[in-house]
């Protein structure tokens, strides 16, 4: 196996493709990149067996091969490098790769390409194309939502639903709920799956804007496809929560607030909030909105005023900063809608404006506050 390729291009394909490869992999050749040469053509091949990313790219070649070579001294290698030609040889007998710059060359040990485990094929799918817009954004706006609990893992990933002209993301952690819903215009069969947190992650980051994406999917992975690139993502096996269920529609109590007035404000009252409850205070009235939040064990307190525009009777109501700031910092609206019943009942957090086509809900749960 023998071929040349410019440094640049391959640094950008090994560290998408490393995105995959875990930090204690199950088995050594997962510590790997499979590099498959057929023609002119290389591909790169990084998996943990939960993701697996395969990207190809042009090369010179001049004999075909297989081989797997270990992904963090070849990445290190070629970073360390200036942009220039390098060539690669595999000995097919000892698995021993050469790696020649204008520097110098490069020896390394690389495992028999026939160890690494096959990955699975799109078999049985239906397949759904999007933008890579809406993929990037449905993630983006729900990811953080989604748990950290081995005991739950519906909650460890992002649900994601087809239903006639609309796709929809939705996490949630038992404290928090985001529901982040698009039009597409195009008429899908019904269907859903739940794909972890790690790999939509990997897929976020890599989506190109304007793209479309083929997105195939059957009951045990998920595929997306674009611009030469797979992701392979292993779905989660549980039932999702009945997220609308949980959702509360009977809401009197509206509040209209500046979205970066607000989130301002949370940050420094989280500053003095107990560490571990990092509850504040709401105390709504008509136009005016107090926060307030205190550490009694270390004697640290903090209160705001801020104006706001308020509709429904006074209201005074807990919630951990956090989880506000974190959906806070996701929308992107001047301006948010607070809706609220009573202090022991979930609120509903919305951007007062919205792209076209596209809706955004986000629930939170109130801390318990003594009395």
């Amino acid at each position: 196996m023998k071929f040349s390729v410019s440094s640049a291009e391959i640094l950008s394909s090994i560290q998408l493709a490393g995105g995959a490869i875990g930090t204690n992999p199950v088995l050594p050749i997962l510590e790997d990149f499979l590099f498959e040469l057929n023609g002119d053509i290389l591909t790169i091949t990084a998996t943990d067996l939960e993701t697996s990313i395969i990207t190809g790219l042009d090369v010179s070649g001049e004999e075909d091969g297989k081989i797997a070579v270990p992904a963090r001294i070849l990445i290190d290698t070629v970073k360390a490098l200036p942009e220039q030609p390098l060539t690669f040889e595999v000995n097919e007998e000892t698995n021993g790769i050469t790696i020649t710059s204008s520097y110098g060359s490069y020896r390394l040990a690389g495992d028999d390409g026939s160890d690494f485990p096959d990955l699975p094929t799109p078999d049985n799918v239906q397949e759904v194309e999007l933008s890579s817009s809406v993929i990037a954004r449905g993630i983006s706006k729900t990811i953080f939502s989604t748990a950290n609990d081995e005991l739950r893992p519906a909650m460890s990933g992002v649900y994601v639903s087809f239903e006639a002209d609309t796709v929809t993301f939705v996490a949630t952690d038992g404290h928090k709920l985001v529901k982040y819903t698009f039009t597409t215009g195009k008429s899908t069969a019904m269907a859903s799956f739940i794909a972890p947190k790690k790999s939509l992650s990997l897929v976020k980051n890599a989506m190109i804007e304007g793209e479309v994406v083929s997105v195939a999917f059957n009951k045990s992975n998920v595929f997306f496809s674009s611009g030469g690139t797979q992701y392979i993502c292993r779905l989660i096996d549980a039932k999702f929560p009945d997220y609308n269920a949980v959702i509360p529609v009977n809401n009197p109590n509206e509040m209209v607030i500046g979205r970066m007035d607000f989130l301002s404000s949370l940050r420094r009252n989280a500053i003095y909030a107990n560490k571990t409850t990092n509850q504040v205070v709401l105390n709504i009235t008509e136009n005016a909105l107090e926060i307030s939040s205190q550490d009694l064990d270390f004697s640290n307190e903090a209160k705001e005023q801020l104006s706001c525009t308020y509709s429904g009777t006074p209201i005074i109501i807990g919630f951990n900063a956090r989880f506000l700031i974190e959906m806070l910092g996701v929308l992107e609206s001047d301006e948010v809608q607070l809706d609220l019943s009573e202090p022991n009942n979930a609120g509903i957090l919305s951007p007062m404006t919205e792209n076209e086509g596209e809706k955004i809900i986000m629930l939170v749960m109130p801390v318990m506050m003594k009395r």
